[in-house]
């Protein structure tokens, strides 16, 4: 049973740092914040995060993109992570604010991405807005990856079994957003009223279980991620 989500509990953690003085020195610092957080696990590599995300299940992952057995070791385990559970809530640390770097992260299924140029204090917001299933990024980061997702194919959004779950329609607003539209120039773009783009919106983040629009242009690159890779491996 999960713990609840309730302000009296603290916010569990798992750290994946590149050793373990880097481990201890986050989990001492992280022990000192004033807020709920509390770390349960911390590991080094790869194989020791999947290990003790099955046995903790923490709340947060807060993970390096550089462990000991690699330098993006830290990306391929987020992705490993997102794979066994689709709830995992990954922060990803990373040295520098790269735009490569930033659009790999989020594509390998992290919910935040936190440089360690930026302040210990902001850390700790991020694990707090990650833990509530938001979107951490600063606006210059969120930019690069709408950046990313112009002039990109669309591709079609499917469950586990291929079945399509959304109209036409619908995938041409998810592909509009996923491009950084506005709901202003989708109405003028599919001649539709703003009234209707915010309905059909709503719509879309029921059925696909996102809350806001870049949740939705997340959604879509992972899809899209998802499918190139299926087309690789049955070739």
């Amino acid at each position: 049973m999960r713990r609840s989500s309730g302000n009296f509990q603290p916010i569990e953690l798992l750290i994946g740092e590149t050793c373990r003085l880097s481990c201890e020195l986050m989990t001492t610092a992280l022990r000192r914040y004033p807020q709920r957080l509390a770390v349960v696990a911390s590991a080094v590599e790869s194989a020791e995060i999947v290990s003790a995300y099955a046995e903790k299940n923490p709340d947060v992952c807060v993970i390096s993109s550089r462990l000991k057995d690699g330098v993006a070791s830290g990306l391929a385990v987020t992705r490993q992570l997102h794979t066994i559970s689709e709830a995992a809530k990954i922060l990803l640390l990373i040295d520098s604010p790269e735009r490569e770097v930033v659009v790999e992260a989020f594509r390998a299924g992290a919910l935040g991405v936190f440089s360690r140029e930026e302040s210990f204090g902001d850390l700790c917001k991020g694990i707090e807005k990650v833990h509530s299933g938001q979107i951490w990024a600063t606006n210059e980061q969120l930019q690069y990856l709408v950046e990313s997702l112009a002039g990109k194919a669309p591709a079609p959004i499917t469950d586990a079994k291929g079945v399509t779950l959304l109209t036409p329609r619908e995938q041409s607003l998810v592909d509009l957003v996923a491009q950084g539209r506005t709901n202003r120039d989708i109405s003028r773009e599919l001649n539709l009223s703003e009234h209707t783009v915010r309905n059909y919106l709503f719509r879309i983040f029921n059925k696909l279980g996102t809350s806001n629009r870049l949740e939705l242009a997340l959604y879509a690159i992972n899809q899209k991620e998802a499918t190139r890779e299926q087309l690789i491996t049955q070739d």
